[in-house]
């Protein structure tokens, strides 16, 4: 009897203590954190229990998916960022908001963002990512924190260096020739010489090819399954975002998890197999010069003195589904989006044909030519400005933290609407929802009055590795493609962006093609 009591007694205890450390998440740390704020001026939406501020942002997303903008507009806030535009009018900036049981404090000011990309320290890291997320775009160098983020850093930085970029260049060109050979052919057989596409998908394969083959060395034929299937997790990646996170969730056979772990499962057998492939062929002829011979061969020669510098099968297999997915699909939405751009306003169309054909001529231009092409690089940076692939950035307080004038407690997540700050007109005039690529005449950090207002591929340590790869790509395809055709948006176009974890138009670009005849 004194037995029992005493397992009575303790189950009690334990049950009690499982109890009130509940009560101090859910609702004592909430109620803290808002006073906290509070006292700072710093209001947002009321907390709800587990859920947070999640419902209303699943609400105002969804009524944002519904909307239709003209075609003419470029403020693309109120459908793809509903819940921010309210909330600032609300409770002005910053503001807080609750994202489950996450808060989040919502900056727009471009020195606080900088302070908070460029801290060196690690002070404030990458969040929790949901599973499914990790499964589509792999734990890489995107996701990764700490020592191991450095160690992934050191490996895959070689293979982003000028000298590699020029090499990648001619395949780059090679892969965009031939598609332009195929539209051309369609032009051929079509009765007035013009073609109506979907030039986003076009994109999405051009830019799976070019991956395919200067990051991994493989045709289009063997790699195109990765990213395939990628896009066929992202429904489920994006639908997995606003969910309350419940820990081991991922684990339960419900019938969306069972479909990610099956193409999860697809993803890692063809990168594997890759991989496996590479291997065979490596020890007689080396590993190759591209991306995935460049993890495989530090990896392979590392000695024991370098063991920080190797990465096993797994670390290769998840740097390569990252970088399938930011190869591909970040790149393919900026081309998207430059077309468009391009349709609206032919003048610009028309003054970047003449820029590539006065230093091009009808030759296929090297990276040194690229550089050359000032217009062409100011009209992708007013893209990237408007149409940025990555509409927001999270980060987390590692510890307490002074922000400005701000005060962050460890564990605040601090979220940064990309969207919202490429649109100040504080920073960038009144015109700041207009298409003028002439305010980067003078590069990047005099085009706005902060230096660090254009975040599209972030700042500081974490910057994007491949910015140079993505700019070089952009406008090697949009050279070709000035050099061959003209292009006007279709009158079916229905001007509707949407936030697919990567900014996408909702129902693709038709745009009519026309041969230049070159």
């Amino acid at each position: 009897m004194d037995y029992l009591r005493l397992v009575l007694t303790v189950f009690s205890l334990v049950l009690v203590s499982a109890l009130w450390k509940l009560f101090q998440f859910l609702i004592w740390r909430p109620y803290a954190v808002t006073r906290f704020f509070a006292k700072q001026g710093i209001r947002g939406p009321p907390y709800a229990v587990l859920s947070g501020s999640l419902p209303e942002i699943k609400k105002l997303k969804k009524e944002g998916r519904n909307m239709v903008l003209d075609l003419n507009s470029h403020d693309i806030t109120p459908k793809v960022l509903p819940h921010y535009l309210k909330w600032t009018s609300e409770y002005g900036k910053p503001f807080l908001y609750w994202y489950g049981t996450d808060p989040r404090i919502c900056i727009t000011d471009p020195e606080l963002a900088k302070q908070v990309l460029s801290n060196k320290f690690g002070f404030y890291t990458k969040p929790r990512i949901n599973p499914t997320v990790i499964a589509m775009i792999g734990r890489g160098l995107a996701l990764i924190t700490g020592m191991d983020w450095v160690k992934h850093r050191r490996v895959v930085n070689p293979a982003f260096n000028t000298d590699k970029l020029k090499v990648m260049t001619k395949r780059m060109a090679a892969c965009t020739l031939s598609t332009l050979q195929g539209w051309e052919h369609q032009l051929v057989c079509s009765k007035d010489h013009c073609k109506e596409i979907d030039i986003r998908r076009e994109f999405q394969i051009l830019t799976g090819d070019i991956i395919a083959h200067t990051a991994f060395g493989s045709s289009y034929l063997e790699g195109k399954a990765v990213f395939e299937t990628q896009r066929e997790l992202q429904p489920y990646a994006l639908a997995s975002v606003t969910d309350i996170y419940i820990p081991g969730r991922q684990y339960i056979p419900t019938w969306s998890n069972r479909q990610t772990w099956k193409l999860d499962w697809k993803i890692r057998t063809t990168v594997r197999s890759i991989v496996e492939s590479r291997l065979k062929k490596g020890e007689e002829s080396g590993y190759g010069d591209d991306l995935l011979g460049l993890l495989m061969g530090v990896s392979e020669t590392a000695s024991v003195k370098q063991a920080d510098m190797k990465l096993n099968m797994h670390e290769i297999i998840e740097e390569c589904k990252t970088f399938y997915f930011a190869g591909h699909e970040t790149t393919s939405n900026l081309l998207t989006w430059t077309v468009f751009l391009l349709c609206l306003h032919p003048e610009w169309q028309k003054r970047l044909r003449e820029e590539v054909l006065k230093e091009c001529g009808s030759e296929v231009p090297d990276a040194e030519t690229l550089n050359r092409l000032k217009q062409v690089n100011m009209v992708i940076l007013e893209v990237l400005r408007l149409y940025c692939p990555v509409i927001s950035l999270v980060r987390v307080a590692s510890e307490d933290m002074k922000l400005g004038e701000l005060m962050i407690p460890k564990d605040t997540m601090v979220a940064i609407p990309l969207a919202m700050i490429h649109r100040s007109k504080t920073q960038w005039g009144e015109d700041a929802n207009e298409f003028n690529p002439r305010r980067f005449s003078d590069g990047v950090s005099k085009a706005a009055k902060h230096p660090n207002a254009l975040l599209a591929f972030s700042v500081g340590p974490r910057a994007c590795i491949g910015q140079n790869f993505a700019m070089m790509e952009a406008k090697l395809v949009i050279a070709l493609i000035l050099q061959r055709f003209s292009f006007s948006l279709s009158s079916t176009y229905i001007h509707a962006p949407v936030d697919n974890l990567t900014l996408q138009p909702q129902f693709g670009l038709p745009v009519v093609l026309k041969s230049l005849g070159v």
